[in-house]
C-alpha cells in the first residue's frame, strides 16, 4: 500500500534491486481493472513473488477489500505509513483489519508523526496492535490530557518516555546523516515586490476580506482559512473570482523570476531543474513558461499533477532521470512531492508550497536521496510582505500553519 504518486515506483524499485524471481502487478484504473490485475497475479503461473501495489484510497472500496482479504497476503508493507495515522479514517480502518489477517507487516515512513504524538496510534495499530492496544481513546487517556471546550482538544502529554520506549521496541530509526554520505543543502529565498495596484488589491483582501477587481470582478474570503488560501493565490498571480469557474492572472512577479532562473540554470547553465508549485494554475502556467524558454533550445518539460493518470508518472519520472534533453520537471507539491526520485537535478524551486510541514519535508528528499552526488539548492519565490513570508516560517518551525491560523488567527490578520 502507497500513496497513488508512489505506486508506479515500486515495480522500478524491484527492477533495480531485486536478486530473485518476482512479478508485480499496480493495481490502477477503475474497479474493474484493478480486480482483473489482482486476478491475473494470481493465476501467474511460475513460482515467484507476487507482489500487488495499491493505493491507500482504494483498500476500503466496494469489492476491493473483500478481495485483497481474500488475496491472503504473507507481507503487508505500508509506505508511507502517515497517510494512516487518523484512527477512524475508512483507510486506516481498511488496513488494520488487513493487517490483523496478515503473518508480517511493514511501515515505512519519514514523518511518522506529522502533527500530534497520537499520530502513532493507527500505524501501530496496524503493525503489531500488542504496543499501543486496540482503542484509540484508551492510547489517548494514557499519554494525554484534554481540554478546551468539551475537553476535546490536546493540551499536553504526559509520560513520553515511556510512549518511546514503546515505540522503539519494534522500531529501527535511522538519520541521513548516518546512513548516507549525501551532498550539503542550500537554501534560498527569491523575493517579488508588488507593484502598488497588487499591494493594494493584497491589503484590502487581508483587511477586509473583500477585494474589487478592475474589470468589476469581486473576491470574497469569509473565513480565515479561505482568506489565506486566496492571498496565497494571489502571490502566485491567480485569483477566482467570485461565482468565476476559472483563475485569472492577475500578477506575473513570480512568474517572471522563475524565468530568469530557467534561462540562467536551464538554457545556459544546462542544468536540470526540478519546479514545485502549489495550485494547478499555476502549474499549468509555469508548464507554458518552460515550454517557451527551454523549449526553443530544444529542451523538454515534464509534469506530475492531479490531472496526470497514475499509470503514466512512472515513465514521466524515468523520462526526467534518463533522458538528456528532459530538462524541467514542474510537480504539484501534493502530488509529486512524495515517493518519487529526482536526483538528475540538484536544484529545485518553490513557487509555492502547502501548509503541512510533513509534505514539505518530503519533496525536498526528491532531490536530496541515494544517487544524489551534488549539492542540492532550493529556491523559494517569496513575495515581499505577504502571506509567503508567514508560511515559511511557519514551516522553518515545523508547524502545521493552517491548524495555527484556526487556533490563532488573530495575530495573523
Amino acid at each position: 500500500m502507497a500513496p497513488t504518486s508512489v505506486c508506479a515506483v515500486w515495480p522500478k524499485e524491484f527492477s533495480d534491486y531485486a536478486d530473485f524471481k518476482y512479478t508485480v502487478k499496480v493495481l490502477l484504473g477503475d474497479k474493474q481493472s484493478r480486480l482483473k490485475a489482482l486476478d491475473d497475479l494470481e493465476k501467474f503461473p511460475f513460482p515467484a513473488l507476487k507482489v500487488a501495489v495499491i493505493n491507500y484510497e482504494s483498500t476500503w472500496r466496494d469489492d476491493i477489500f473483500d478481495r485483497l482479504l481474500a488475496f491472503d497476503a504473507d507481507l503487508i508493507i505500508a509506505d508511507e505509513s502517515q497517510r494512516i495515522k487518523t484512527h477512524d479514517a475508512a483507510q486506516s480502518k481498511a488496513m488494520h483489519q488487513l493487517g490483523d489477517k496478515a503473518r508480517y507487516k511493514l511501515i515505512l515512513s519519514g514523518t511518522p508523526v506529522q502533527n500530534e504524538a497520537v499520530d502513532i496510534f493507527s500505524q501501530y495499530r496496524f503493525l503489531d496492535p500488542t504496543i499501543f492496544g486496540q482503542n484509540f481513546y484508551a492510547f489517548r487517556g494514557r499519554y494525554c490530557v484534554m481540554g478546551g471546550f468539551n475537553r476535546r482538544k490536546i493540551v499536553q502529554y504526559r509520560d513520553l518516555d515511556t510512549l518511546v520506549k514503546k515505540e522503539h521496541s519494534i522500531a529501527y530509526r535511522v538519520t541521513k546523516e548516518e546512513a548516507l554520505d549525501l551532498p550539503e543543502q542550500t537554501f534560498g529565498n527569491r523575493y517579488i515586490a508588488l507593484s502598488k495596484k497588487e499591494r493594494s488589491i493584497y491589503d484590502r483582501l487581508r483587511r477586509d476580506s473583500f477585494a474589487e477587481l478592475d474589470g468589476g470582478g469581486t473576491i470574497t474570503a469569509t473565513t480565515v482559512l479561505t482568506k489565506l488560501l486566496r492571498l496565497q493565490q494571489f502571490t502566485g498571480g491567480f485569483l477566482v473570482e467570485d461565482d468565476a469557474a476559472k483563475p485569472q492572472l492577475v500578477s506575473r512577479g513570480k512568474l517572471d523570476a522563475l524565468a530568469d532562473i530557467i534561462q540562467d540554470y536551464v538554457v545556459e547553465g544546462k542544468k536540470k531543474l526540478v519546479i514545485f508549485a502549489r495550485f494547478i494554475p499555476e502549474v499549468m502556467e509555469i508548464i507554458k513558461l518552460a515550454n517557451d524558454i527551454a523549449g526553443k533550445h530544444g529542451m523538454q518539460t515534464v509534469a506530475i499533477y492531479g490531472g496526470i493518470e497514475k499509470r503514466l508518472r512512472g515513465n514521466i519520472v524515468q523520462q526526467f532521470q534518463t533522458d538528456p534533453a528532459t530538462m524541467v520537471f514542474v510537480g504539484q507539491i501534493d502530488t509529486a512531492g512524495t515517493g518519487i526520485t529526482l536526483t538528475a537535478a540538484d536544484t529545485c524551486v518553490y513557487y509555492s508550497v502547502n501548509f503541512n510541514y510533513a509534505t514539505y519535508e518530503q519533496s525536498l528528499s526528491r532531490i536530496h536521496r541515494i544517487g544524489q552526488r551534488y549539492p542540492c539548492t532550493y529556491i523559494h519565490l517569496v513575495a515581499e510582505k505577504t502571506v509567503d513570508e508567514l508560511i515559511l516560517k511557519s514551516l522553518a518551525t515545523k508547524e502545521d500553519l493552517a491548524k495555527t491560523i484556526v487556533d490563532d488567527w488573530r495575530q495573523f490578520f
